[in-house]
């Protein structure tokens, strides 16, 4: 079983990196021979979809596959093989970061068959799960409408691999390592510090608990 994790944060370390560092820790207290594997997009070199349509050329050596020969290349074939991935991104704008789209249109769009009749392309189905870090509060993210704009995108993990992704959130976030080195005193520091000694235990916890579940998931689908 491999479970491939993705952090679609500049910073190594941090909120997101953490939780998606517990989700795996999950994943293998489940099944100590289950494998992980961590990638940091931004160490990466490469860009969203060029639509050159390599994927889509009839009888193509591509066929189904991105052809583009850049720094992703390897990772979406892994990808492809793997049972599980996870995503991990900060909200930026309302919606994950660009690296982490940039990498989704390349892992989702070879895969949707434009034959009539044919929906994915996928080698096979695998469970999938999304992280969310930000620094608003749970209900000032969907009073902002924050679910319903990040569900397209957790909807083509449904559509392309036959499974919902899981969803976890990590909300009011302890941002800067020191508050007052920044202009930014709309945050009360001694909250957030609170917020990050009881609440972030808490979502580790979750993310934990979540990497659990997805092997077990898993291994519903594909008995040994």
């Amino acid at each position: 079983m491999k479970i491939i994790a993705l952090n679609g944060s500049p910073r190594k370390g941090w909120n997101t990196h953490q939780m998606l560092e517990a989700f795996l820790e999950g994943a293998r207290a489940a099944d100590a021979e289950t494998e992980t594997e961590l990638v940091h997009l931004f160490d990466l070199s490469y860009t969203g979809c060029r639509s050159c349509f390599a994927c889509k050329r009839k009888g193509g050596p591509s066929y189904g596959r991105c052809a583009y020969p850049d720094g992703a290349r390897e990772l979406l074939a892994a990808l492809a093989a793997a049972d599980g991935i996870v995503c991990g991104s900060p909200i930026y704008f309302h919606d994950i970061t660009a690296q982490l789209r940039g990498l989704l249109e390349r892992l989702f769009f070879p895969f949707h068959s434009f034959r009539a009749g044919e929906t994915t392309l996928a080698p096979k189905p695998l469970r999938s799960a999304m992280i969310y870090t930000m620094n608003v509060t749970e209900e000032e993210m969907r009073a902002a409408g924050y679910p319903q704009n990040l569900a397209t995108t957790e909807g083509y993990f449904s559509y392309t691999f036959g499974h919902p992704p899981a969803l976890l959130y990590a909300c009011d976030t302890w941002e800067f390592s020191d508050y007052s080195l920044y202009e930014a005193s709309i945050w009360d520091e001694a909250a957030k510090w609170r917020r990050r000694q009881e609440q972030f235990p808490r979502d580790l916890a979750a993310a934990r608990a979540a990497g659990m579940e997805m092997v077990r998931a898993i291994s519903i689908d594909h008995p040994v």
